[in-house]
C-alpha cells in the first residue's frame, strides 16, 4: 500500500522570492515540477508545497483567490521532532522575511509556534512528546 501525499497549492505574488523564502528554510526545489508559473517545495517525502502565481493558481478555481495577509483561508500545520526544532524552523522563517504569527504555545507536552510567509499564508510549526501520544 502506497502513502498518500499532501500537495498544498498557495498562490504566491512573486515566484522567485516565494522560492528564495523556502529554501533559506532548508527545503528543495523539485525542477521536474516547477517553471515561470508554479515551483514545486518538497516539504517531506509525503508533503509537497505548489506556489503558484497568483494568475496561474486561478486557473484551477472559479473562486475569488483570498489575500492571505488579510483573510485566513488555511492554516498548515507541519510537526517536527523537538522543541529546538520548532525553534530553528521559525528562526529560519523570520530571518528569511517572514513574521511571526501570534504567541508561543507551550503546553508541556506539546510545544509550537507559527509564522506567516512572504504572502500571509500561516504555518504552524509544532512539536508534541511521544509519551503523550502513547498515554
Amino acid at each position: 500500500m502506497s502513502q498518500q501525499m499532501i500537495f498544498v497549492n498557495l498562490p504566491v505574488n512573486d515566484l522567485d522570492a516565494s522560492k528564495r523564502f523556502f529554501t533559506e528554510l532548508g527545503y528543495t526545489i523539485n525542477a521536474q515540477f516547477s517553471n515561470e508559473n508554479a515551483a514545486s517545495v518538497v516539504i517531506s517525502d509525503t508533503i509537497v508545497a505548489m506556489l503558484l502565481t497568483r494568475p496561474f493558481y486561478a486557473t484551477f478555481t472559479k473562486k475569488e483567490i483570498a489575500d492571505a495577509t488579510t483573510t485566513s483561508e488555511v492554516l498548515i500545520c507541519l510537526s517536527a521532532d523537538s522543541r529546538e526544532k520548532v525553534d530553528e524552523l521559525v528562526g529560519k522563517a523570520l530571518a528569511a522575511g517572514g513574521t511571526e504569527s501570534g504567541p508561543t504555545q507551550d503546553q508541556g507536552f506539546m510545544y509550537g509556534r507559527a509564522f506567516d510567509d512572504l504572502d500571509g499564508h500561516t504555518w504552524e510549526i509544532m512539536w508534541m512528546d511521544p509519551a503523550a501520544i502513547e498515554g
